[in-house]
């Protein structure tokens, strides 16, 4: 999005599978963004399968697991499935006490 440094999607790779970057500090104000961007850059898709690359999180606390949730919620109601690559030790264990760690690839 932008090279500030700024937390967000980074961007979509278009190619199997379609990979999503999110990047940076995550807040609690975030969430609604991130999940606006995502639904503009679906739009028109087909449903696949999407890769979430989180390996360039700055930390990992609530707010990531809640933003990260809340994408998850919107790629499923666009038809998508979305799955976690890249999380760190403390992001692993924080989606496993609220049950996503399922999620991770």
């Amino acid at each position: 999005m932008s090279s500030d440094g700024a937390a967000g999607l980074v961007g979509v790779d278009t190619s199997q599978p379609l990979v999503l970057y999110v990047s940076g500090r995550i807040g609690p104000a975030d969430a609604p963004g991130l999940c606006a961007d995502l639904e503009r850059r679906l739009a028109g898709l087909d449903p696949a399968e999407i890769v979430c690359d989180v390996g360039a999180l700055a930390q990992a606390d609530l707010a990531v697991v809640e933003a990260l949730t809340r994408l998850r919620l919107t790629a499923g109601r666009l038809g998508h499935t979305l799955r976690f690559r890249g999380a760190g030790r403390e992001l692993r264990l924080l989606l496993a006490l609220v049950g996503l760690d399922e999620l991770l690839s």
